[in-house]
């Protein structure tokens, strides 16, 4: 059991808190309040003049799926043999030794979502797990998470020079859309086969990997820059019914009324480092600040290891400075990326029955000269400044 007390709390939900207190107990948060009285046996933490808020979360990164400091030996995010490959899964290739799972959950990043990169149209399965730990299967909070789609450069850039296709847009949507068909056909061949034994098909474990998608039970997660193919990723998404999630929306803020009409999350970044290819010749500190204001719900990522992951919050501060609102910074790396992601019954926010993933600054963790100096996951200490 541990006593967080006498901290400023942001809970990322209804209360804050000036001077309160968390206690948890099997991993678990199990009151908030004011006061709370030292349970027999308890550890205590005093945050007396500290701030107290949820994990954060990435909710677009390939931690683990790129090693640091390993070139090919460590590079397992693209598998660019097939444009497509939704049965790869991205715990079978995670690496939780990664000195990079450290550099995360060192700085408050506790929950990440991982997977694959953007080489393929269909790349595979993102999981959703925490970032301490040995064994991956023990890290698991969802997986699969999503299947991982790519439009534009990526895909076309990769074909050519294998020349095969896509080496175009269409090429992308097309093979895209042939897949979702197959997945449904299966789908329904399944069911018929339920009927009449004689009927079942054969295991097809691409297909398989799709079913969650088209029963909604998971997103597609769409690599989508410009604007165009923001709109042929909602096309296709609305064209099979299927929920979908946009991330990185470089253009997002040409382009504010569509996607406030559209409803559909938004995971921006990465916005640091420079304008590397054609479609982010319009990246923009600004874009999350106006689509916030807009009234989207925004997740902001780092798109590890592009940005490296400990630099999430900030990410966050850049949005702040350009214009975004502190408030709503914080909770793009906190609750909203939690609810996109599927996962914000376990964390994102600081309530009883979630876990007990807690972050303790010195400071605003929007200043750079702040330093986190406990770290909790699921009711454990991963970080404390004896341990510094």
């Amino acid at each position: 059991m541990i006593l967080i007390k006498n901290g400023k709390i942001l809970t990322m939900a209804a209360k804050n808190y000036e001077n309160g207190c968390i206690l948890i107990d099997n991993g678990k948060i199990i009151d908030i309040q004011e006061k709370i009285d030292t349970p027999l046996g308890a550890t205590v933490i005093d945050a007396q003049g500290l701030l107290v808020m949820p994990g954060i979360i990435d909710a677009h990164c390939h931690l683990g799926m790129w090693e640091d400091s390993i070139g090919f030996e460590g590079a397992d995010g693209n598998e660019m043999t097939s444009p497509i490959t939704p049965h790869l899964r991205a715990i079978d290739a995670i690496n939780p030794m990664d000195r990079t799972f450290k550099d995360a959950y060192e700085a408050g990043v506790t929950t990440v979502m991982t997977g694959p990169g953007s080489a393929n149209v269909i790349g595979g399965q993102f999981a959703v797990i925490k970032t301490y730990g040995k064994r991956i299967d023990d890290m698991i909070l969802k997986a699969p998470a999503a299947i991982k789609v790519a439009f534009g450069e990526n895909p076309k850039r990769v074909y050519n020079h294998k020349g095969q296709t896509p080496q175009t847009r269409m090429a992308t949507a097309a093979l895209l859309r042939e897949t979702l068909i197959k997945a449904k056909d299966y789908v329904e061949k399944k069911k018929r086969g339920e009927i009449n034994q004689d009927k079942i098909p054969d295991i097809d474990i691409r297909l398989e990997a799709l079913i969650p998608v088209l029963n909604k039970e998971i997103p597609l997660k769409a690599h989508a820059h410009r604007a165009d193919d923001i709109f042929t990723a909602l096309r296709i998404a609305r064209e099979f019914d299927v929920n979908i999630t946009l991330d990185h929306v470089t253009e997002g803020h040409l382009i504010v009324e569509e996607l406030k009409k559209e409803n559909v999350p938004l995971i921006i970044g990465p916005t640091f480092g420079t304008r590397g290819k054609v479609e982010l010749k319009e990246k923009d500190f600004k874009t999350p600040g106006i689509l916030s204001r807009a009234g989207i719900k925004i997740a902001i990522m780092t798109d590890h290891p592009v940005i490296p992951i400990q630099h999430l919050p900030m990410c966050a501060a850049y949005a702040v400075k350009y214009g975004m609102d502190e408030e709503e910074a914080l909770k793009a790396i906190t609750i909203n990326a939690a609810e996109i992601i599927g996962v914000s019954d376990r964390v994102g926010s600081i309530e009883v029955g979630k876990d007990g993933d807690i972050v303790i600054f010195d400071g605003n963790p929007l200043d750079i000269k702040a330093n986190s100096l406990y770290v909790l996951i699921n009711g454990n200490i991963v970080k404390e400044p004896l341990l510094l």
